[in-house]
């Protein structure tokens, strides 16, 4: 098991923890009341630093309810904060823009992390044909 070094910038949220038994994925927290009209971009604060460790970096996504929740979607759509961000001052952010006025309270959770080993190298090779059968093209696989 890995230990991971995390400073947090305010005693206003809950520190993190797994959901036990149901995702391996881990909330993050508004780390202050945010007030945000439609149309709005902002950098909401998470309140948290981290050292990962060598060769991992974390995934940062809405949670399935955030939209619902708050209206905001991630500008980013998937932010990747790598093992080399991880200064005293390297505090983790969620870029939101909001799609209608909302309110955002400090500790509310609006996104998720998980840790995730860096890709291995590859290499690419230019072939003619691919030998697999086709599935049938983008969105091939019907709405039902």
């Amino acid at each position: 098991m890995e230990t991971i070094q995390i400073k947090y910038f305010t005693d206003q949220i809950d520190r993190l923890t797994y959901i036990g038994g149901k995702s391996d994925w881990i909330d993050l927290r508004a780390a202050e009341d945010v007030e945000m009209k439609a149309g709005e971009f902002r950098l909401i604060p998470l309140g948290v630093a981290m050292k990962l460790p060598r060769g991992y970096e974390a995934h940062v996504v809405p949670r399935s309810s955030t939209f619902k929740n708050f209206g905001i979607i991630q500008t980013n759509h998937c932010g990747i904060i790598d093992e080399s961000y991880c200064g005293d001052g390297d505090q983790w952010f969620f870029p939101a823009y909001a799609l209608r006025d909302t309110r955002i309270h400090v500790n509310d959770r609006i996104c998720q992390f998980r840790i995730v080993e860096h890709q291995p190298a590859v290499t690419f090779e230019t072939v003619e044909r691919l030998a697999d059968q086709d599935r049938g093209g983008l969105g091939s696989t019907g709405v039902r």
